[in-house]
């Protein structure tokens, strides 16, 4: 027992997600990607619904993974464009080692001023999340990192 704590710990020392937010000149839309580690959006989600328990990747009660997931993301990812709050549609998931992959899209985007992006994602669980974002628009990657504290970034992009 004492041993697979050991090796859980060495594998998921921290708690951090990594999102990267792409514009598609072709599709007019901003390409979402998210990658958060399971076991923290397991315990996060459990803790919303106040359940005992929760298998994320098998979940009962009729509900589906990507129903679970798209309500927590809709309540603790958010991206206002321009002042205006975005409609961000979850598309799918799938999983790749430790983590949750999840896929995301704002459609009808032609230009941007400014973008807000407000990432909360496993805040309420661990008080040492990181949540790292990755924006690219029209020229070169623009990265930050958002905690409990610093919730929220604003980008301003050239007119």
């Amino acid at each position: 027992m004492l041993t697979n704590f050991i090796v859980a710990f060495f594998l998921h020392p921290v708690h951090v997600s990594v999102t990267e937010v792409e514009y598609s000149e072709k599709n007019k839309s901003l390409q979402i990607i998210s990658r958060i580690f399971i076991d923290d959006l397991e315990l996060s989600i459990q803790k919303k619904l106040n359940q005992e328990s929760l298998d994320l990747l098998e979940p009962k009660n009729g509900m589906t993974t990507n129903q679970l997931v798209s309500a927590y993301l809709n309540e603790h990812f958010k991206i206002k464009l321009d002042g205006k709050q975005a409609k961000i549609k979850y598309i799918t998931h799938e999983i790749e080692d430790l983590a949750i992959i999840c896929y995301l899209e704002i459609e009808n985007v032609k230009k941007i001023k400014t973008l807000e992006v407000t990432d909360t994602v496993i805040q309420e669980t661990h008080a040492d999340q990181s949540n790292l974002v990755h924006i690219t628009y029209k020229g070169p990657v623009k990265s930050f990192r958002l905690m409990r504290d610093k919730p929220t970034e604003v980008l301003q992009f050239a007119k």
